[in-house]
């Protein structure tokens, strides 16, 4: 891979990701209680937070709200950590597969797919860190499920791209980025160029972690 010019965004910064304007995507009612109920949880604590809470905010009375979440908070929970998992397996086994043979790029599409959903899904990061065994057992499992194989897409890259990595180093060396990425919910990132800024400095924190010749490269 061509090495990115001093001073010059790398070629895996948020650029390069195919992303949707949120402003054209129509939500749902569904989906718009369910980011407010993540927001809530987010900033309150699971605990901190009732179904009267969340329908004051989506203007709905709490009853109200069992008509759209049978099962209450646990299944408001469950229903907004379990898509995100997914979406994140998905789109990580798809930028794996689109630079089979280039482990280099395949982590720098990684790291640039993952940097974007940190910065654009603060809030969720906050409860999947807290709240996760705020759910029954099966959809907790199942979510856990799903971050174990989004992990060995990380780890199938590393090792091929550090042939000198154990499967375990290289899955602590993905745990370690994911730490690095997934610290926006405590970022400023009021403006589109502290965005821009903070996305930089993500980006560039997990590739030198991950890659000793990242920092070589990018000089």
């Amino acid at each position: 891979m061509r090495a990115a010019g001093r001073g010059t965004k790398h070629p895996g910064v948020l650029a390069n990701v195919d992303r949707v304007n949120p402003n054209l995507v129509r939500r749902s009612r569904r989906e718009e209680i369910l980011d407010l109920a993540v927001e809530l949880f987010a900033a309150r604590g699971y605990h901190g937070v009732s179904m009267d809470d969340i329908g004051a905010r989506a203007h709905i009375t709490g009853p109200a709200l069992y008509h759209h979440f049978k099962g209450g908070k646990e299944a408001m929970l469950a229903e907004a950590l379990t898509p995100v998992s997914q979406r994140l397996l998905d789109g990580g086994r798809e930028h794996a597969a689109r630079h089979v043979g280039d482990p280099r790029a395949a982590l720098h599409a990684l790291v640039a797919f993952h940097v974007e959903f940190a910065l654009t899904s603060p809030a969720v990061i906050a409860v999947q860190l807290h709240e996760l065994d705020r759910l029954p057992d099966e959809p907790r499992r199942q979510i856990r499920r799903l971050q174990r194989a989004y992990v060995e897409e990380w780890v199938n890259v590393l090792r091929e791209l550090r042939p000198e990595l154990t499967t375990e180093a290289a899955r602590v060396l993905a745990h370690a980025a994911f730490g690095l990425m997934n610290s926006t919910p405590f970022l400023g990132r009021e403006t589109p160029a502290e965005r821009e800024h903070v996305a930089d400095l993500l980006t560039h924190a997990a590739l030198g972690a991950l890659d000793p010749e990242y920092h070589h490269r990018s000089t």
